[in-house]
């Protein structure tokens, strides 16, 4: 069995647990495939995960740090310079545990009882004093990423839209505009030479978490219930599944 996916999780890590929480990852799940979503949240068996890339945590890391290091200096990054956005990177007290994994910005939600997380990448600040939510991305593609106008890139979208939504619950004055930094590896190189270089494009994304409300009151009533729920409409996971059971019986 690989070492990164574990099927079945102890009680404590599913849904009324005392280590449950509704992660950002996870309401993206439920929107996907409220299915997946059920039978890993309260039956506690993981959807098996795609492998992790290392080139993309390394970029994520390095980002990080450079913008860091404007950060210190509150000063514009080059990247920011070069859009002509007012704005520039942000420091807050709370930064570091908003950016760790399995820590996060967290809100408790009254009504449905439900602790919702997220980790960001990066905050930023414009000239109304309003938080700028930044996420990191990258890939490699023979040309450069310069929108997200694929339906497989919404999940990127609502991602976003929930940290969004999570530090304007914690009291923060939230711009609805976002920014993704897409990087993407070149593949015109004649020779690899120990190097990638990266194509480094700001795509602003303006968000509206209107959704996010009313999708926690439904994740509520399917993690209440005793009936699995159907399958997303473009499930792979599914449709393999369901393809096994046609093929074995």
């Amino acid at each position: 069995m690989s070492e990164y996916y574990k099927a079945n999780r102890g009680d404590g890590w599913n849904y009324g647990g005392k280590n449950w929480k509704l992660s950002r990852s996870k309401i993206d799940l439920f929107k996907e495939c409220p299915r997946c979503f059920y039978i890993d949240n309260k039956l506690g068996v993981k959807r098996v995960p795609g492998f992790p890339f290392s080139i993309n945590s390394a970029v994520d890391y390095l980002l990080k740090q450079e913008f860091d290091s404007y950060r210190t200096k509150n000063e514009q990054h080059p990247l920011q310079k070069e859009y002509g956005i007012d704005a520039r990177p942000m420091s807050h007290k709370e930064l570091d545990e908003w950016r760790r994994n399995f820590g996060g910005i967290r809100y408790l939600h009254e009504p449905t009882g439900l602790l919702v997380t997220g980790a960001i990448d990066d905050l930023w600040i414009n000239g109304k004093d309003e938080y700028i939510v930044v996420d990191y991305k990258a890939t490699a593609k023979d040309e450069a990423v310069k929108a997200l106008d694929k339906e497989w890139q919404d999940g990127y979208k609502r991602q976003m839209e929930v940290y969004q939504w999570l530090l304007r619950q914690n009291g923060l004055k939230v711009s609805d505009i976002g920014y993704f930094v897409y990087c993407t590896g070149k593949m015109d190189r004649q020779a690899f030479d120990k190097r990638i270089d990266f194509d480094v494009n700001l795509i602003e994304h303006k968000g509206d978490d209107s959704w996010v409300e009313k999708t926690l009151f439904e994740i509520k009533k399917c993690l209440e219930s005793d009936v699995i729920p159907k399958s997303g409409e473009h499930c792979d996971w599914c449709a393999y599944w369901n393809a096994r059971k046609v093929l074995e019986n």
